[in-house]
């Protein structure tokens, strides 16, 4: 299956030449001009790698990144930027950027820094799907069905499941949910966990008689087949 990539750069000829660069290499190469677009695309597609440039029209590239992370995505981000000053380098590593790469450059570099990005973020040995009973989640194409009939989930929804599934038959509580779904280290002290739980309860079990996802009253939440 062909990787995807999202290049998000606001100069039409740097675009051009990264996305022709990576559909050569066979990628499937999604494009933005502007960062509000960008952070839409990046947050509603399954991309395996993100190319940002650091100063977009619309959202600058930090704030697109921040936002990306702050919604749950994962996926490795190389920032491109005219800027090389080591403080802006710095700055773009801590706001989540996985790699910083100074204009102009080769693409050669760009491609060898995506590779080299891929192979730790993707172990060989990775699990690629999770399950409980008629419950199957593919983590490559992010294809959830039970039964067989395909469920249709947002992206929060997708990663809620994805550990609820990764601890299956065990009690979660609100706090493991909220640092491993939401990535807060803190209670918000708001209802955010008991609406996702709410949603993703209603796309797993409509049409279906046997429950999964169990409320532990007091206590969190268990994914599980027995009750």
């Amino acid at each position: 299956m062909s990787r995807r990539i999202l290049i998000i750069e606001d100069d039409p000829a740097t675009l051009e030449y990264v996305a022709k660069g990576f559909e050569q290499e066979g990628w499937t190469a999604e494009r933005a001009a502007d960062g509000r677009d960008g952070l839409f695309l990046a947050t509603s597609g399954a991309f395996d790698l993100v190319i940002l440039d650091r100063n977009l029209p619309g959202m600058d590239g930090l704030s697109v990144l921040k936002a990306l992370r702050a919604a749950g995505g994962e996926q490795p981000v190389i920032i491109l930027s005219a800027v090389a000053h080591v403080d802006e380098r710095v700055r773009g590593l801590r706001a989540g950027g996985d790699d910083y790469i100074v204009k102009p450059f080769a693409f050669s570099e760009l491609s060898a820094r995506a590779d080299a990005l891929l192979r730790r973020k993707s172990p060989a040995a990775a699990q690629t799907t999770l399950s409980c009973g008629a419950l199957s989640m593919d983590l490559v194409t992010r294809r959830v069905t039970r039964a067989g009939r395909a469920l249709d989930l947002l992206p929060r929804e997708f990663k809620l499941l994805e550990y609820l599934l990764r601890h299956k038959d065990q009690i979660v509580t609100r706090t493991m949910l909220l640092e491993g779904v939401w990535d807060y280290r803190f209670d918000p002290h708001t209802n955010i966990i008991d609406t996702h739980v709410s949603r993703l309860r209603k796309k797993l079990e409509e049409g279906f008689d046997q429950p999964l996802l169990h409320t532990v009253r007091g206590v969190g939440y268990r994914l599980s087949e027995t009750p």
